[in-house]
């Protein structure tokens, strides 16, 4: 082994010694003062005993949400309206041009209205998919073999899903090998030259969004399976007695009695997709017009150091997740004061 080889081992063994050493330092560190608060927790008698014991369970929990979000969430905002740098670097105050450029620059606006599509599209395929499933699957036997198999893409990570329908979407040349699955499927069906799946525009942006869909549908299914189920028999036989059966059972009986159900799943796959990341910076990295919200005020942020316009678009980002989140919440408690 040579010199130059030995001396970056001893590098390597040092560095992960050293952030090794910090891990036990943080964890021990932690488990004394949680020692020390369960301590004086302990010792706390009268009326000192309900205070102390509110603090330490609620404690650890809000300071973590202020350190986690209510801290990060007003250093945004106070990003958003200066021009700093790069980050940690001081900017003059600009107040609300950065929001100005973000609505009326022509990029910003085709990477919002892309989102928008996104929007519109991903959460009513997948609660659409997930409902037609459910009510085909439910008649099945041994449902939940079939089930299973739909709700796994559920379990797999955007990253690996995304790296998974990258093979499918490879391109290779008609001359080659295929080695993309949707070329070689379209190639035998007689599309002799298919386009480069990933550089078409529009088209790549679609299906960026069936990886989306394929992820989230799953999820339908298995809350609206469940919301199908918690129908009343003696509803569904007292429709059937009335003559309604298949469609007609469907839409004036079923669909009502699973609204709320289909409204949360719906917001919670809108939230989850205006937040997506991972899916287009893993197969297109935003390249070919496939740039979305969150993919787009990452490279601000991070890539070109447009702090404050990055921080403006986070907001924005903030602001249109803020209602839906609290539509959710609302939904939820209503269901639960129904049953």
């Amino acid at each position: 082994m040579s010199a130059s080889h030995s001396i970056i081992l001893a590098d390597l063994a040092g560095d992960a010694a050293s952030k090794f050493f910090g891990v036990i330092v943080a964890v021990g560190g932690f488990l004394a003062i949680m020692a020390v608060v369960f301590f004086v927790a302990g010792r706390a008698t009268g009326r000192l005993q309900k205070p102390v014991a509110a603090i330490v369970c609620l404690g650890p929990a809000i300071l973590l949400l202020i350190v986690g979000l209510v801290v990060p969430a007003f250093l945004t905002v106070y990003n958003s309206m200066h021009n700093a740098q790069g980050i940690g670097a001081n900017g003059t105050y600009v107040g609300l041009k950065n929001y100005k450029w973000a609505l009326t620059d022509p990029d910003t606006q085709a990477v919002l209205l892309r989102t928008l599509w996104w929007l519109l599209i991903v959460p009513a395929a997948s609660t659409v998919i997930g409902l037609i499933v459910a009510l085909l699957v439910d008649r099945m036997r041994g449902s939940s073999v079939p089930k299973s198999l739909i709700f796994l893409p559920t379990a797999i990570s955007f990253v690996g899903a995304s790296i998974i329908w990258a093979y499918v979407y490879n391109y290779v040349q008609p001359g080659d090998p295929q080695t993309g699955l949707l070329s070689a499927i379209v190639m035998k069906l007689g599309w002799k030259n298919p386009p480069h799946w990933l550089l078409s525009i529009p088209l790549n942006t679609f299906l960026l969004m069936i990886i989306m869909i394929w992820i989230q549908a799953g999820l339908a299914m298995i809350l609206l399976s469940a919301a199908l189920k918690a129908i009343p028999d003696e509803i569904l036989e007292a429709a059937r007695m009335d003559g309604a059966t298949g469609f007609k059972l469907f839409r004036p009986v079923q669909i009502p009695m699973i609204r709320s159900t289909l409204i949360v799943v719906a917001t919670t796959i809108t939230i989850a997709t205006l937040k997506v990341f991972d899916i287009v910076y893993t197969v297109t990295g935003g390249t070919s017009n496939t740039d979305v919200l969150s993919s787009r005020l990452y490279k601000l942020i991070f890539i070109q150091n447009q702090v404050g316009r990055g921080s403006a678009l986070a907001v924005i980002l903030f602001l249109a997740v803020t209602p839906l989140i609290a539509y959710n919440i609302v939904m939820l408690r209503r269901e639960r004061a129904v049953r």
